[in-house]
C-alpha cells in the first residue's frame, strides 16, 4: 500500500504518513509532482491517460504523481518519469517551476530538457498508452479542447510565465 508523508498548510511536516486512497483530513496536505519535458526544438511531450484509469481516462496529460513517504519532491519526479515514460533523468536535470497549491495537496511542477524519440519510450501498464510531442501551440489547443486533462491544464498556467521563461533559454 502506497503511503505518502504529510505536510501542514505551511509545508512543515506532520511526521506521520497517510495511504493513498484515503480521505486526506482538511488542513493536511502530501506532495505531488509533475515533468514537464520538453526537447531542443521547444516541442513538448505528453502522455495519453489508460482508458481505465478512474480520472481522465483517454486524456493527454504530463509526467506526475505523488512522492512516497521518505522521498524528496525531486526524488519522486526521477522517479514517476521513469515509470511513466522510461526515461532516467538526475535531480540536477529538473528545474522547478513552480508549486501549485491544491485543498489537499503541494505540486511541484519541473521541465526536464530531453531530446528522445518515442519509440524509446516505455509506457507504464495502467497509467500511460501512448505518448508524442507537440508544439507549443498544439499544447494550448489541446488545453482549449481538452483533450488535455483539464488540471493539467490548470497547473500549467499557473507556472506559464517560467516555462516560456525556461523555453526562451534554449
Amino acid at each position: 500500500m502506497e503511503t505518502w508523508d504529510l505536510f501542514d498548510s505551511t509545508r512543515q511536516p506532520l511526521f506521520r504518513t497517510h495511504r493513498r486512497g484515503e480521505k486526506i483530513p482538511p488542513g493536511e496536505y502530501h506532495t505531488v509532482i509533475e515533468v514537464w519535458t520538453v526537447d531542443s526544438n521547444k516541442n513538448v511531450l505528453v502522455t495519453l491517460r489508460d482508458p481505465n484509469k478512474e480520472e481522465y481516462p483517454n486524456k493527454w496529460e504530463n509526467t506526475g504523481g505523488s512522492a512516497l513517504a521518505g522521498e524528496s519532491s525531486k526524488q519522486a519526479a526521477v522517479r514517476e518519469l521513469h515509470e511513466e515514460t522510461g526515461i532516467i533523468a538526475a535531480e540536477d536535470e529538473l528545474s522547478l517551476l513552480g508549486t501549485y497549491k491544491e485543498p489537499s495537496a503541494f505540486i511541484d511542477i519541473y521541465l526536464l530538457r530531453r531530446d528522445i524519440s518515442i519509440s524509446q519510450l516505455t509506457m507504464q501498464e495502467g497509467e500511460t498508452v501512448a505518448a508524442k510531442w507537440v508544439t507549443l501551440q498544439q499544447l494550448d489547443t489541446m488545453i482549449d479542447d481538452e483533450t488535455l486533462a483539464l488540471p493539467t491544464g490548470k497547473r500549467l498556467a499557473s507556472v506559464r510565465k517560467a516555462f516560456q521563461k525556461h523555453l526562451d533559454l534554449f
